[in-house]
């Protein structure tokens, strides 16, 4: 063994060391956040880290820097073997994998190649961060120059990795290996030296290459970088549940001393560990509709506050100590809430999830955001002025808005619309909902509704003044308690008749009635009017008699699309009706910009930026359209506001498909 075989093992022992007490560390950091199962389903879970994690496909949706990103972690992955192979060498002069056979040539073209392609991307990601970085990198706060420094060390660990093989081709012509053309390239540069110079310069490249590669490895756990360790376990235990469906809170639990989160600590363990994983690559940001008109909100500020305020309690909780440490009681004087991330910011988001849908690691942003509402709501009854009369409305009348009860069903009147009461049983309960019962622009919807249905010949039936608000605004909007209440009446009428299927026409009530009244009891098949639309049409039971020649649109709202993964059934109606596919807007299905009224935003004032609403109808009339088809009561009356704003009402319609598919079906003869 070689002296520098000896000081080598030690450099490699101390470095592994400290990279791993700093695991440790970061693992024990986890501990303050609350239990959550996140180990079921371990085939399933598996099977999303290969598809996202190493099949990077959440990256690829944006193709140029997925690709680059692409090349570079792949180009990691792969260069393992070669970092292996130069640690045995140090332990071990002389070692290779070459006892592997003819699988070493390709393994050492393929090295050569992921090399040169990671020098490529790297070099292109330097220049793209320093001369033309994208809006989202350029936000405030955003490190480039941490992203340069691991750059840096990347590109370093490629260089040295291509001198150190040709410098050993050089002293040991007999390993020289033409597979490594990259190498061979350097080789050429070297070969008319003497043997003395190369043998300094590969002990430079060795060193240069293994230090980069352990002082890249310790750099990581402070770094933002950090994502590279957890990305892959992040993926793993991310939500496999129904998309979207918020966890609900044991309110009965009497031992409770507060509810949602103020701080990290009421986060789960799961929670922190997006905060680790954040790579502040912005996307979250860029695409939040909130942000992107001016409001303070910035999704990803969220979780780096999140990762500094767990970096800075979790020591001071872990090491417990008692009162009178002036440093540890500096540390639990403030909260995550107020002393990182404020009430305007958690208030400005629609929870429209176009967060969550572009991250490429998994984080679950609208579900933080929500249990951060709920903490300032339900423990220190802190939120809007407007909300209090919204919380009042559904505590008193079951509606978010000022109407009295006994009037939910009289949009129906004229209909001959059957209760369930009356009828007992129906093949289809139809779901009106508060905007459907009470808005006078939607009513006009669910009258159209209920006329297709009869000329389709479904058996349905409504609950008139049985039926009260789903609970989702209330939900969305922090009042965990308020929503759980009407949650368990409607579940415990719904059971009452023993409801099979449900159709909405409203995405929020679809969400909740569908995922998350299951949480307490409720198993209802529920669909969109969309998708029903669509599969009368598409069996003859309603029968098109006219096509509408029009220009169309149609608007993905955030609640059916991201969501329900339901993006086709309404294109396939306006199809059917056109005669054409709708034109689509530059966001559309999974990239749709949201209206602005998710969350409980239908129902706060917009005192910040550009209204998102204005945003998003701006955008649908670039195409000059003579319609706007929407499938959602919030986007309707967002739009329907954007276009007046807008002064386009007089040449551009904003219609739900049942009011087109109503004015194009054959309508049945009288007796």
């Amino acid at each position: 063994m070689t002296l520098q075989s000896v000081l080598f093992g030690i450099v490699l022992a101390a470095a592994l060391t400290l990279f791993g007490r700093n695991v440790v560390r970061l693992v024990r950091y986890l501990q303050i956040g609350k239990a959550e199962n996140r180990f079921d389903r371990v085939g399933e879970r598996l099977g999303r880290v290969a598809k996202i994690a190493f099949g990077q496909t959440k990256l690829l949706r944006e193709p140029f820097a997925g690709v680059l990103h692409f090349l570079i972690f792949w180009g990691f992955v792969i260069l393992l073997t070669a970092i292996l192979e130069s640690i045995g060498e140090g332990l071990v002069p002389g070692f290779s994998f070459a006892f592997l056979g003819p699988v070493y040539p390709a393994l050492a073209f393929l090295q050569d190649l992921v090399g040169l392609l990671v020098v490529v991307s790297v070099l292109v990601s330097i220049v793209r961060r320093l001369v033309a970085p994208p809006r989202r990198l350029k936000v405030e706060g955003h490190s480039k120059w941490d992203a340069v420094l691991i750059l840096g060390l990347i590109f370093t660990v490629m260089l040295t990795m291509f001198g150190q093989n040709a410098t050993r081709m050089v002293l040991h012509p007999a390993d020289a290996d033409s597979a490594r053309f990259v190498s061979i390239v350097v080789l050429q540069l070297l070969s008319a030296s003497d043997p003395g110079p190369v043998t300094v310069w590969y002990a430079v490249f060795f060193w240069g290459h293994m230090l980069a590669v352990l002082g890249f490895l310790n750099y990581l756990p402070y770094s933002k970088h950090l994502h590279i360790l957890a990305s892959v376990p992040n993926v793993y235990f991310s939500d496999l549940g129904p998309r979207g469906a918020l966890k609900p809170l044991n309110l009965a639990d009497e031992t409770a001393t507060k509810f949602g989160a103020t701080d990290v600590e009421d986060l789960s363990w799961k929670q922190l560990l997006n905060s680790y994983t954040c790579t502040e690559c912005g996307r979250c940001t860029a695409s939040c509709p909130a942000n992107t008109t001016g409001k303070l909100l910035n999704p990803k500020k969220v979780f780096v506050d999140m990762r500094a305020r767990t970096m800075e309690k979790a020591p001071v909780l872990l090491a417990g100590g008692t009162d009178g440490d002036a440093d540890r009681d500096a540390v639990l004087a403030h909260q995550l809430l107020d002393g990182f991330v404020t009430e305007q910011e958690l208030w400005a988001c629609t929870t429209c999830m176009a967060c969550v849908q572009e991250c490429p690691v998994m984080i679950e942003h609208v579900e933080a955001i929500v249990d951060m509402r709920r903490g300032l709501v339900l423990n220190e009854s802190r939120f809007p002025d407007e909300l209090k009369v919204v919380f009042s409305n559904l505590e008193r009348n079951y509606t978010p808005w000022g109407f009295g009860h006994s009037t939910r069903a009289d949009w129906a009147q004229g209909l001959d619309v059957p209760l369930m009461a009356d009828v007992k049983s129906a093949e289809v309960l139809f779901w009106v909902g508060c905007a459907g019962s009470y808005d006078a622009r939607y009513q006009k919807v669910s009258r159209a509704f209920v006329q297709l249905l009869k000329m389709a010949g479904v058996n349905f039936a409504i609950l008139g003044t049985e039926e009260k608000c789903n609970g989702d605004p209330a939900r969305r909007m922090g009042n965990e308690y308020l929503a759980q209440t009407l949650m368990a009446e409607n579940i415990a009428t719904l059971n009452g008749y023993g409801v099979k299927r449900i159709v909405v026409t409203c995405p929020h009530c679809l969400q909740s009635l569908g995922k998350e009244y299951k949480q307490f009891g409720g198993d209802f098949e529920v669909v969109h009017h969309s998708t029903l639309l669509a599969e009368l049409i598409r069996d003859g039971r309603l029968r098109i008699a006219k096509e509408r020649r029009a220009t169309l649109t149609f608007h993905d709202p955030c609640y059916l699309g991201r969501y329900q993964d339901e993006y086709d059934a309404p294109r396939d109606v306006l199809s059917a009706l056109n005669g054409t596919k709708p034109a689509e807007m530059r966001r559309s299905r999974d990239r749709s910009f949201c209206c602005g009224a998710g969350g409980g935003r239908m129902w706060m004032e917009e005192r910040e930026g550009k209204r998102v609403n204005v945003e998003r109808t701006e955008e649908a009339l670039a195409l000059h359209p003579d319609v706007i088809g929407t499938g959602c009561p919030f986007c309707m009356t967002m739009l329907t506001d954007g276009v007046k704003e807008k002064n386009a009402a007089e040449r551009v319609e904003v219609k739900d498909i049942a009011e087109l598919v109503l004015e194009a079906v054959e309508q049945p003869q009288p007796a």
